[in-house]
């Protein structure tokens, strides 16, 4: 059961909390209308939609991004506080173990860890999909078809080529498809335009010629003026939406990167460090709370500020060391789970070092 102490921290946890992060929406939906006025007025979004389709659901968004960030220095400012008051060597002093005082903080970070799994895995893709419309509609375009000579994997060891490709026509020019077995061409089909029917998903090969050679080296041709088949691509591999995984659920991420994988494409790496980042992010609420209960406790010359400093140094020394992993994840070769965990993992031995050496 909840004792006094534990609801008076966690009263002062949560209020500073809400009252801290509903300040900074209000500061960056501010800056937000005067960097994209101009755009709005431009493009003559309706005043319903800006407030509706974009805000409303840009909220979440904020919230999420800045949730731990918030939860640390609201943590830091509060229990500062109560250190430069002398209550927390009030508490200690009548037998109640640091361990114990860290019962109701610990509680209250898991409340907000919870909060923003759903957040981030649920609920924001959902609303993200509306203001991706308005943004899309009114701000920026987010829907690019992809470079020239375009170049992709559609299944194991198939491989798809394509010169250019006209979205609105759904039309793809100098296609072709090659299929090895180990390092051994197999199969080359080519095509001067290939065009998607939607009602039946197949696509239409104009001009197209197929190549196939059997084990002994033996090659048989084929040729053609048109063609329906179908084809393990879809219209989508052939552009691109920026970011599209802000849209999905941890569920859809998971069938996404699935369904790549089984391609034996290496497009997923994006998204799934995008998923292991919203796993991540929920812990860091936990250990950067632990950290912060262990930093600020002790009643130190300069209070709040020296606390407050400490504290805004190691918070953004996490940001800088998720950002730096997950660009060695997207570029190189670390695997995108241990990217998004390795600050995690580095700030809990801080976390419990720290802990060592806090007041007891």
């Amino acid at each position: 059961m909840l004792k006094i102490i534990d609801r008076y921290i966690i009263k002062k946890f949560m209020g500073t909390f809400f009252y801290a992060i509903t300040l900074l929406i209000l500061i960056v939906i501010i800056f937000d209308i005067s960097e994209n006025i101009d755009s709005f007025i431009k493009n003559e979004a309706p005043l319903q939609a800006i407030i509706i389709d974009y805000y409303i659901n840009f909220i979440p968004y904020f919230i999420n991004l800045f949730i731990y960030l918030f939860t640390f220095i609201s943590v830091i400012f509060f229990t500062s506080k109560m250190a430069g008051d002398t209550e927390i060597i009030a508490i200690l002093s009548s037998g109640v173990s640091f361990r114990r005082l860290l019962y109701p903080y610990l509680l209250s970070a898991v409340i907000l860890a919870i909060f923003s799994f759903y957040l981030g895995n649920f609920l924001i893709p959902k609303t993200n999909q509306t203001r991706r419309v308005f943004k899309n509609t009114y701000m920026e375009n987010l829907v690019r078809d992809q470079s020239r000579n375009l170049h992709l994997q559609i299944e194991p060891n198939t491989f798809a080529f394509v010169e250019t490709y006209n979205r609105s026509l759904l039309t793809g020019y100098k296609f072709s498809i090659e299929r090895f077995e180990g390092q051994r061409l197999v199969f080359k089909l080519m095509a001067d335009k290939i065009t998607l029917d939607t009602l039946s998903g197949k696509w239409t090969l104009r001009d197209y010629f197929v190549r196939t050679i059997d084990s002994v080296g033996n090659q048989h041709l084929m040729k053609g003026e048109s063609m329906d088949t179908t084809l393990a691509l879809k219209a989508s591999d052939l552009y691109k939406v920026k970011e599209v995984y802000e849209e999905m659920n941890l569920y859809e991420l998971n069938a996404f990167i699935a369904s790549e994988k089984e391609k034996g494409s290496i497009g997923y790496k994006n998204f799934e460090i995008e998923k292991h980042k919203r796993l991540a992010g929920p812990v860091a609420i936990i250990i950067l709370t632990i950290i912060g209960v262990a930093l600020s406790s002790r009643k130190v010359r300069g209070g709040i500020g020296m606390h407050l400093g400490a504290g805004i140094g190691l918070t953004f020394s996490y940001i800088l060391l998720m950002q730096v992993s997950t660009v060695f994840s997207a570029f190189g070769d670390l695997s995108p789970a241990i990217a998004s965990w390795i600050p995690n993992i580095i700030f809990l031995f801080i976390g419990l070092y720290l802990l060592k050496k806090a007041p007891k």
